[in-house]
């Protein structure tokens, strides 16, 4: 069981996991112990700036919820993967990890014997996407060895096919084949690619909005997002109340100051998360091509979302602030389909919402980026609603999943069961 624990722990981290393949790929090309270790350390220093800058950005997120759920009395169920995750493990806990870990192995077989050469290395959402597999066919009925032999599999079929479905949208975002997309927000990122090309055009890039000489600061994607957050941060504490937020949320430091420190926080966790993922591209991509030369050919990393923000800095904030009135809008009518009203939440809606605003761009520039971050956000909205009874006894816990993945492939898990009682 410590085997099993060991190999766990290093396949949800994704620093560690991304540090492995990296000294693995170095190894297999029989490079000089030097740039074994410097690659090695460097794939996982960049990682860990990456989560650090991630952090920064969900502490942020944290502190505007409360006020806009004040400011707005806004009540209901909000998505979040990571406390629907530990809940979910006091009582599956052993299924998850199992799960993850043979999932991994069928993972790397099916990109070795398939056309799909795809390695997901987003541990994280592994070890999500294995939480949602073990609940949902638990609420099916299977247990035991059952349950994990199916969950591996659906598990490492969506680790391969998830990167390819999305494939073709990611080249047009890096202008390359080098690094695949590795996160369960594909169905949004998708339908926001395919409304791009549909509805936009890709010459007409959120990248280039011109700004009038005294506005020259704004070209700066980190001052510009910076300026956007102090605007949504001003109006939540101001609606929230000085009160509100200086007992509960400042300890005590003027709300309007609070406000504007938050945001220029977010600004800064912007800042970090991009140099992290320069630093890990930089890194990973030679080192993955001995996996992909050796043991997987032509294999492709499958990294996580914030892999495109630095391609379209300007996309990510609007994505995110569309995404969000989406949710917003799914919220207000809800009620009118008998269903849960789920609050959108602002980590979902900033990470997978600003990924479709960079796809949309990529296909059909600002217009890709606003109407297609904008059904994100309906998307995994009602998408979060439904997926609610699919849970079981997980669905009364006042959160669920936030991205399309978990939510799609949970409510079809559900109605399988249901045909085939």
């Amino acid at each position: 069981m410590w085997i099993l624990k060991l190999i766990q722990d290093i396949l949800s981290v994704p620093a560690i996991l991304v540090g492995v393949v990296s000294f693995v790929g170095l190894v297999v090309q029989k490079k000089s112990f030097s740039e074994v270790i410097s690659g090695s350390i460097k794939t996982i220093l960049g990682f860990l700036i990456l989560v650090a800058g991630a952090v920064t950005l969900i502490g942020s997120l944290n502190a505007l919820g409360p006020m806009l759920e004040t400011g707005f009395g806004i009540k209901g169920v909000v998505p979040n993967n990571e406390a629907i995750v530990a809940i979910a493990q006091k009582t599956l806990g052993k299924e998850t990890a199992l799960i993850m870990v043979f999932g991994f192995i069928v993972n790397i077989l099916l990109a070795r014997l398939t056309p799909f050469k795809f390695i997901w290395l987003t541990g994280h959402h592994s070890f999500y996407m294995a939480a949602l597999i073990s609940a949902t066919l638990g609420t099916a009925g299977l247990s035991g060895i059952g349950l994990v032999i199916v969950g591996a599999i659906i598990l490492g079929l969506m680790q391969v096919l998830m990167p390819a479905w999305i494939h073709p949208y990611m080249k047009k975002v890096t202008g390359s084949d080098e690094i695949a997309l590795g996160h369960f927000g594909t169905l949004g990122y998708y339908v926001s690619g395919t409304i791009g090309k549909l509805f936009g055009n890709p010459e007409d890039s959120t990248e280039n909005i011109s700004f009038p000489r005294s506005l020259g600061f704004l070209r700066e994607s980190i001052v510009a997002t910076g300026i956007t957050m102090i605007i949504v941060f001003l109006i939540a504490s101001i609606a929230a109340g000085p009160s509100f937020v200086e007992s509960k949320l400042s300890g005590g430091q003027n709300f309007l100051v609070y406000a504007i420190v938050q945001a220029l926080t977010f600004a800064a966790g912007v800042g970090v998360v991009i140099y992290g993922v320069r630093m890990i591209i930089s890194e990973i991509i030679p080192a993955f091509k001995g996996i992909s030369d050796k043991i997987v050919p032509e294999a492709k990393p499958a990294l996580d979302c914030p892999v495109t923000f630095p391609y379209a800095p300007n996309a990510v904030i609007i994505g995110f602030i569309f995404s969000f009135l989406g949710g917003i809008l799914s919220m207000l009518i809800m009620p009118l389909f008998n269903l849960p009203v789920i609050i959108p939440g602002l980590v979902p809606h900033f990470f997978v919402g600003g990924t479709a605003g960079v796809i949309g761009n990529a296909t059909g520039g600002k217009k890709g980026a606003i109407l297609g971050s904008f059904v994100n956000g309906i998307i995994i909205s009602f998408g979060a609603a439904l997926l609610l009874p699919a849970l079981g006894a997980l669905g009364f816990e006042n959160t669920t999943f936030g991205d399309s993945d978990f939510q799609w492939l949970g409510i079809l898990i559900s109605l399988v069961a249901k045909l085939f009682k």
